[in-house]
């Protein structure tokens, strides 16, 4: 690294554009979560809609009888 003292105005310009990358990296990482919230909701909305469905033709057909088990002969 270069140990050169800066001056006020190298440093200030630096932390300028380290505040801009952190600026430009949140919005990126908001974008990010934004387009996961979305991604999580249609999932959600599908898997909703199958149980639904699931549901209702369930309720549309009687369950059938299931047999009962035969007992076994106490000796």
């Amino acid at each position: 690294m270069n140990d050169e003292p800066k001056t006020a105005a190298e440093m200030k310009e630096i932390r300028l554009n380290r505040k801009l990358a952190q600026d430009a990296e949140g919005i990126k990482a908001m974008a990010d979560i934004a387009a996961a919230d979305i991604a999580i909701r249609k999932r959600t909305a599908n898997l909703r809609e199958i149980r639904l469905a699931k549901e209702a033709a369930d309720r549309a057909k009687p369950a059938e009888a299931k047999s009962k088990a035969k007992k076994k002969k106490s000796t």
